[in-house]
């Protein structure tokens, strides 16, 4: 019996599984694929190496003209960078792709057209960001009277579009689709009539499971955590911190930690779910993450809007009213806050022990992630208007934002590093 060709066989494959799993390391640290980044949690992989300064001229590798209108913030895959648009006018939904390296328009593909529903006067038809795993790309978009999920394949050909429940509407819609597992993808889509929660096949659209949530207006996009030992999908708002299974649907557990109208996407440090909230009342609060129902600590911040960051026993958060605060991830202690000023909708992003921030008057800064002291390190304008959170990969950090002259609007994509 020849055991030469066998052993070559599996030394191969040994290679091939080494270059896979390097492939998919370099690909979790290079790219931005959903909201909130690789890990749902805002954080970008360290040795991006970003100036602190930086302006519409400045430390600018490339800056992309965006039609329309959308809060959405882009998603980062390969060579692609790809983003939700709405064109008031028009009354249209789009999703655009532009090359990751000149900011170049490679595609745009027309989701929807008519069915504009009334939103807030800072709601937009394409405020949340997409998903992308690489196979295909993942919108949300509310329209006709409903909450709709879409696939595109990389180059933008529709491959399926699923209603997922009927939608009224409070504010708007922001919710972003989250992935799981090599084949699923969870929706949310609260609201006072029929709220919803859902599982559909990455490939079919089919919806796999779907259960009702409380009939209340809420903004929250899920988010899958290890937990405890187990994988849970985790929503915040409805006056409840709700926890389930992400394969089932099956409630886990469920306390009243949050109030109703939550905006911000939960983070955790693995002991406790960070909720955070500013309808009816303001709260930022700490849950234990083992079930028990217990919230460990909360206090009265309206952190209502901008999404927190928690990192090495502290959470960050940024007030709406644009207040930066560090607390202690145990015990709630506020270690420090500073004032950064004017109002905050974008979410913190932490990249080599620093965050950024941006205002919605286009002012962007950057701070120390600190624990003993507030530090600012730059404070940075971009634009006259950002509601979109900076997302940061492979050195670069990508920037949605408009500008004004008078009465005309202007959207832009920057994409800021050292050149």
């Amino acid at each position: 019996m020849n055991f030469k060709f066998p052993y070559l066989v599996l030394l191969s494959c040994l290679f091939v599984t080494l270059a896979l799993g390097s492939h998919h390391k370099k690909s979790a640290s290079a790219d931005w694929p959903l909201w909130r980044g690789p890990g749902q949690n805002g954080l970008a992989a360290t040795g991006q190496n970003l100036p602190h300064e930086w302006s519409d001229s400045k430390n600018v590798i490339w800056k992309t003209e965006i039609p329309g209108r959308g809060h959405g913030s882009p998603v980062v895959f390969g060579d692609q960078v790809i983003l939700p648009t709405s064109d008031e006018k028009k009354k249209t939904q789009s999703v655009l792709c532009l090359d990751r390296e000149t900011g170049k328009l490679l595609w745009t593909t027309q989701i929807h057209e008519g069915g504009f529903m009334r939103l807030n006067k800072k709601g937009t038809h394409a405020s949340g960001s997409l998903a992308c795993d690489g196979k295909r790309l993942y919108v949300n978009f509310l329209n006709a009277g409903a909450a709709h999920t879409t696939a595109l394949s990389m180059d933008g050909k529709i491959l399926w579009q699923t209603k997922i429940t009927n939608y009224v509407v409070h504010q708007a819609y922001a919710s972003s689709p989250a992935l799981h597992g090599d084949n699923l993808l969870l929706v949310a889509a609260d609201n006072k009539k029929n709220g919803a929660l859902a599982c559909l096949d990455r490939t079919t659209g089919k919806i796999i499971w779907k259960v009702g949530r409380p009939k209340k207006p809420n903004y929250a996009s899920p988010v899958i955590y290890e937990l405890n030992g187990r994988q849970q999908l985790i929503m915040t708002g409805c006056d409840l911190v709700s926890s389930y299974n992400p394969l089932t649907g099956e409630k886990l557990w469920e306390i009243k930690g949050a109030t109703t109208e939550c905006v911000t996407t939960t983070v955790t440090d693995g002991v406790h779910v960070y909720s955070s909230g500013g309808y009816p009342k303001n709260h930022v609060s700490a849950i234990r993450a083992d079930g028990s129902g217990k919230v460990a600590w909360s206090n009265n911040i309206r952190v209502y809007v901008p999404s927190m960051i928690v990192n090495k026993g502290y959470l960050y958060g940024i007030a709406d009213a644009g207040i930066a605060y560090c607390w202690k991830s145990d015990t709630g202690e506020e270690i420090w806050k500073g004032r950064l000023g004017g109002t905050f909708s974008a979410s913190l992003t932490l990249a080599d022990g620093n965050l950024y921030a941006a205002n919605e008057a286009g002012d962007c800064f950057v701070f120390e992630a600190s624990s003993k002291e507030f530090k600012l390190l730059a404070k940075n304008k971009l634009g006259d208007e950002i509601f979109a959170s900076p997302v940061i990969c492979g050195k670069r950090l990508f920037q949605r934002t408009a500008h004004r002259s008078g009465s005309e609007r202007q959207e832009f994509l920057y994409c800021i590093g050292k050149k």
